[in-house]
């Protein structure tokens, strides 16, 4: 779209039109001109898809579009204004050579003005003079300004306008066809870098989102976990252990009476064994619910003794490198650790064959790592996440492992060969 006046091109070699801009009317001399400006116009937008894919900062992406399209067409001011769907209003973002007060005060709605109609048609104005245009808003910020020859290009992403890139000059100038189709080809570039900025903002949102739900959901679970372990440790443990010392007592008093009925003296004694039994089973669920050692004597006793009660029944031998070394975690941190170290530790003792393994803890600046390794017979890492052939994924506590630690901010690492044993690494920030 073309408004203001279209200058005609006269004069001489060197001569300027009445708009300023330069006239080549040779044709050999035109088409070197135009030749050197279509290479210009490919190092341009080379450079800027290079920003786009290099740059990770967006500012720092529209900043190096604005320069860059400024100095290809020899403008002296520019900058990029983004649309707010919510206020439906465009706002500078970035912008080159304009005073901090018009960048501020040049917030226009959508499909008012030079730049509200571009964002709200999609289509470009060229402007020889834009301070003669009688439907330009804030002239006199404009005039302030001294802004003369204008182009607003609409930058779009998947069909939907985003912003619009302005350039202007202080001169009166007739901007040509090449340039808009070099603004336009920018507009482009920028629009797709805002659009995926944005989108990578939104996935980042519901990351968090999730995150603060998971956080709340696992807060509540532990909390549940909490308290039923604390009332079958108070009431269901405590009768069981009641029950055994009754049922010792009454094998002892049968002993003591004489008492010749071996049926029903062997019947009490299994009896009293599987209340023995089931006592260590309720004891161990309440062990796996919370232990206690995590609250009383705190974490890395806990993991010890939960990694001793586990492995060493298996006879798998363990080693412990957590000397001298303090975790100053929450409480919150410490039972996701300490979840995470119940996961690791059932994946050993089912499916490692391991025969040794090391648990070692040291921090690292500002950063706490806990290791676990073993000599098993290891796995294909890349295999992680697939599924076999009983349609269940492969290493599917590494995931949940993984999935735990980046809840708290933090990170787990797996390396492992077959036949080499495995290594996972978690990372803690410390706060």
């Amino acid at each position: 779209m073309l408004n203001g006046k279209d200058h005609p091109a006269t004069g001489d070699v060197h001569g300027k039109n009445p708009g300023g801009g330069i006239v080549l009317t040779d044709p050999a001399v035109r088409e070197k001109s135009d030749a050197r400006k279509s290479s210009d116009a490919l190092l341009i937008l080379s450079q800027i898809t290079s920003t786009v894919s290099a740059l990770s900062e967006l500012d720092a992406i529209l900043g190096v579009g604005v320069e860059k399209t400024l100095e290809f067409i020899g403008g002296s001011y520019g900058g990029i204004m983004l649309l707010d769907k919510g206020n439906q209003s465009l706002t500078y973002r970035v912008y080159k050579g304009l005073s901090d007060e018009f960048a501020r005060r040049m917030s226009v709605k959508l499909g008012e003005g030079v730049n509200g109609r571009v964002a709200s048609t999609g289509k470009a104005i060229l402007l020889d003079d834009i301070s003669e245009e009688p439907e330009v808003l804030h002239s006199d910020l404009i005039r302030t300004e001294g802004l003369r020859a204008f182009i607003s290009v609409p930058l779009r992403f998947r069909g939907a306008v985003l912003g619009v890139l302005n350039c202007a000059s202080p001169q009166v100038r007739h901007f040509t066809e090449n340039d808009m189709h070099l603004l336009h080809s920018i507009g482009d570039q920028l629009g797709f870098a805002i659009g995926h900025f944005r989108l990578h903002e939104r996935l980042q949102e519901k990351r968090e989102r999730y995150r603060d739900v998971a956080r709340q959901v696992i807060t509540a679970q532990e909390k549940e976990k909490k308290r039923i372990s604390q009332e079958l440790h108070d009431e269901t443990s405590q009768m069981l252990a009641a029950l055994t010392l009754n049922l010792k007592t009454l094998i002892e008093m049968a002993r003591i009476s004489g008492f010749k009925e071996e049926g029903f003296m062997t019947l009490l004694t299994k009896v009293h064994t599987a209340a023995v039994q089931i006592n260590n089973e309720v004891n161990r669920i309440i062990s796996d619910l919370r232990p206690t050692l995590l609250d009383s004597l705190g974490f890395i006793p806990a993991i010890r003794h939960y990694a001793e009660s586990s492995l060493s029944p298996l006879d798998i031998k363990i080693s412990f490198d957590l000397a001298g070394v303090t975790a100053p975690l929450s409480p919150e941190d410490e039972v996701n650790l300490f979840r995470w170290v119940q996961g690791i530790v059932g994946n050993i003792a089912q499916h490692s064959q391991a025969r040794h393994v090391v648990i070692a803890l040291q921090r690292k600046s500002n950063r706490l790592e806990l290791r676990i390794d073993d000599d098993g017979v290891g796995f294909d890492v890349s295999k992680i996440g697939q599924m076999n052939n009983q349609k269940r994924r492969h290493g599917l506590g590494l995931i949940i492992a993984k999935e735990r630690m980046k809840l708290i901010g933090g990170d787990c690492s797996v390396r492992s060969q077959p036949g080499k044993g495995t290594t996972v690494i978690a990372m803690i920030p410390l706060s």
